[in-house]
């Protein structure tokens, strides 16, 4: 039998849902249906991954319980201002697990630049966003691929990671989907194709907590420490070092 059987989430209007019971990751699968000109807007959501990725191709742990999906989106866009979608994950990320534990404004439920939702501290939720090129058709494909720890979490990671039932929530991945989708079909419209990107910024910056807290930031081996001064107007992370201030694009942060 189908692990999803007897499991329907409702999509919001004019997006279709393709239910997996295996795959090697839901990212892929949207990439290879985008290549062969699937127009979208494709949900794509697996009970399992085998092969499961997560930024800079890190595996993303893919245990049963957790919601893996990736949405697949055609935006009459250019690439340079798809990529503010980058944000626009993040604040429906966010806002889903905001709904699911039904709190508002909890102060320990932050954004962590570039794609990643901490409760207190330990990761609940991650992002994943592709850019397709090659693709039939005109305009930008991109993937957007979340992944949310709901029943169970992986241990010893460099950021610290927490599931929802650890505390004492029993959410179904179906059930998750449902707000998910819901969630990024509101504030894709908010996002309007770039038209109203400082509301996205805003927004992104609201949900992930005051300046002025220490980072520590990774990226091709070399390391550097500042403090959290917010985005610049492109979405790049601000960077206060001892030298003055950075403009970080890409790289692993962590808190310190």
């Amino acid at each position: 039998m189908s692990y999803f059987a007897s499991t329907s989430p409702k999509m919001p209007a004019g997006y279709r849902l393709l239910k997996l019971d295996t795959v090697d990751s839901t990212n892929a699968e949207a990439r290879r249906r985008a290549e062969m000109g699937e127009p979208g807007p494709l949900w794509i959501w697996s009970a399992r991954q085998s092969k499961g990725r997560g930024r800079a191709g890190r595996e993303w742990t893919s245990q049963v319980g957790n919601l893996f999906a990736s949405l697949l989106i055609r935006p009459k866009c250019n690439l340079q201002t798809a990529s503010q979608l980058a944000l626009v994950a993040g604040i429906a990320a966010h806002d889903t697990v905001a709904k699911l534990i039904a709190y508002e404004g909890r102060s320990d439920l932050l954004l962590k630049w570039p794609n990643d939702v901490l409760l207190a501290e330990e990761k609940v939720a991650g992002m994943l966003l592709e850019n397709v090129s090659g693709t039939k058709g005109s305009g930008s494909v991109v993937v957007i691929g979340t992944g949310i720890n709901l029943a169970n979490h992986p241990p010893n990671l460099p950021q610290p990671a927490i599931s929802l039932a650890a505390y004492g929530l029993s959410v179904s991945p179906g059930e998750a989907l449902q707000v998910l989708a819901t969630t990024t079909h509101e504030w894709l419209m908010r996002w309007g194709e770039g038209a109203t990107f400082p509301t996205i910024r805003r927004a992104w910056l609201d949900r992930a907590g005051p300046t002025g807290r220490k980072l520590h930031v990774r990226l091709n081996g070399e390391e550097t420490e500042g403090t959290y001064a917010g985005l610049d107007s492109d979405g790049a992370l601000r960077l206060k070092t001892a030298d003055g201030e950075q403009r970080i694009t890409a790289g692993d942060v962590f808190f310190r």
